[in-house]
């Protein structure tokens, strides 16, 4: 789509704003569970940890956090020694986080397509341009490190 931001917090956006929308329009392929509830937050504070230790490592390299730029350092510290994406992965725990939260079914299925999505459009890429800047030490990274968890 010309002149959309294809950018992944975007995407994400889109995933949370169906949750609401199908809560409104579907009421009742909801669940009220207070187990849920409480997955729903504790996987809110994981993620927002996540989120935040994820991007203070972007700061600290000095190397730009947006999608389709040319990295200037290889990020192998802190939560890139677990993922290769944990900001991705904080975003779908995050839309998950909040389908829990409101029981919502169709959340479960927005929660899928936002990985789905994450990872085509974004993580695939992103891996052939590290292949493509670090050259073996990207490959080396790439087969020690799992793409998500």
């Amino acid at each position: 789509m010309k002149g959309f931001p294809d950018l992944p917090p975007i995407w994400w956006l889109g995933s949370i704003a169906l949750i609401y929308l199908g809560h409104w329009l579907l009421p009742g392929l909801h669940v009220t569970w207070a187990l849920l509830w409480l997955v729903s937050w504790a996987l809110l504070l994981l993620a927002l940890a996540l989120l935040g230790w994820s991007a203070i490592w972007f700061w600290r390299k000095k190397t730009p956090i947006e999608p389709h730029h040319r990295p200037k350092t290889l990020i192998v510290e802190g939560p890139y020694r677990l993922s290769r994406n944990p900001i991705y992965l904080a975003m779908v725990m995050l839309t998950l986080s909040s389908a829990l939260g409101h029981g919502s079914m169709i959340g479960l299925i927005a929660a899928a397509g936002l990985w789905w999505v994450l990872d085509r459009r974004f993580a695939r890429p992103e891996e052939a341009l590290l292949r493509d800047t670090f050259g073996v030490e990207a490959e080396d990274y790439i087969r020690e490190t799992k793409r998500w968890i």
